[in-house]
């Protein structure tokens, strides 16, 4: 699931893992060993079974007893977090309800005219020189803006957190990149015990959830690496067909360019986060015909679900029954805004 093989033709490799049955071993990176799975309706019974696919990672056995190397490049990506994306049953309730009260809190209208102007911005810089990097002079950096405006976060502490998870996703360096999130995250929440303001900082700090500062810099860590990488992916990805297939040329500025059935296929097709959704059996299990061992990752293919043959069709517009938001009790409270 590593190097250039991997990376120039995925759906090959996960055609070659569908033999093997609705999941498959595969290795993550060097010595970093799990199970993944394909299989659409296998990829729901795992989202959607708490019971028996938990996600809190202290129970990663290989990790634990040093089969994984803690300097691993995807340690930060899969370690145990005090947030609501590595918990399970009542600490996950108390811990996403802070994070759900304080999405809920953002006006819609009010972030939609602070994309728009973003955008606008963005993309007045490029406009007249008659060509642009799509990823690096408009992708990487709306996120970027918007996510800073959501937390009121200072610009030059946007950045080094941006380098930070840049870093974690790619796993180059992950440790020091892990480190520079941390740092950034302290002074962050530092600078919101002295100045709170109407930001979701400020708001979880402010819910009756009551999150020690631990807590606090570890939801940060899951809301602002969600609302990073996957969402610049998601809006590359989006652009790269809008502007290159047929099916969806026309005249934006007319309207008959249907950019929410883009954005569907994109999500259908190549989603944003491709391999996730770590979980770990709570005990040995019989999968499917495919043995699970208690306590070592199984990942979920999201990218391999939405395109599992059993799926295919012709007919994709406004459905949205893929899974590029998760399912079940760890579904994607944010999806609404990142669709925007």
């Amino acid at each position: 699931m590593y190097g250039p093989d991997f990376a120039a033709d995925p759906q090959a490799v996960y055609q070659r893992l569908r033999a093997l049955g609705p999941a498959a071993p595969v290795e993550l990176a060097p010595g970093a060993h799990a199970t993944l799975v394909t299989d659409y309706r296998a990829a729901l019974e795992v989202l959607r079974s708490p019971e028996i696919f938990a996600k809190d990672a202290r129970r990663w056995r290989a990790l634990a007893d040093g089969r994984v190397a803690a300097d691993n490049p995807v340690v930060p990506m899969m370690a145990y977090r005090p947030n609501c994306l590595f918990s399970d049953g009542d600490a996950h309730r108390r811990l996403r309800q802070a994070v759900t009260d304080s999405l809920s809190r953002i006006d819609p209208n009010a972030l939609r005219g602070y994309v728009e102007r973003s955008a606008d911005t963005l993309i007045d810089r490029f406009a007249g020189l008659g060509e642009a990097d799509l990823l690096g002079a408009y992708a990487k950096v709306l996120p970027l803006l918007v996510f800073q405006q959501l937390f009121g976060c200072p610009p030059e502490l946007g950045d080094r957190l941006v380098e930070g998870f840049s870093g974690i996703f790619d796993g180059v360096d992950a440790e020091r990149a892990d480190a520079l999130i941390a740092d950034s995250l302290v002074e962050l929440i530092g600078l919101k015990h002295a100045e709170p303001g109407a930001d979701m900082t400020s708001w979880l700090m402010a819910h009756h959830a009551r999150l020690t500062d631990e807590e606090l810099i570890h939801q940060h860590v899951v809301l602002i690496g969600a609302g990073t990488e996957p969402q610049q992916n998601l809006i590359a990805n989006a652009l790269r067909l809008l502007l290159s297939d047929d099916r969806f040329a026309g005249d934006l500025a007319g309207g008959s360019m249907p950019v929410e059935d883009a954005l569907d296929e994109v999500l259908w097709l190549d989603p944003p986060m491709a391999n996730y959704g770590v979980h770990y059996p709570v005990q040995d299990v019989d999968f499917g015909g495919v043995p699970l061992r208690a306590g070592e990752p199984v990942v979920v293919s999201f990218a391999a679900a939405n395109t599992d043959p059993a799926l295919l069709s012709d007919q994709r517009t406004g459905n949205r029954a893929h899974l590029a938001w998760s399912a079940g009790p760890h579904t994607c409270p944010a999806k609404d805004a990142a669709r925007l």
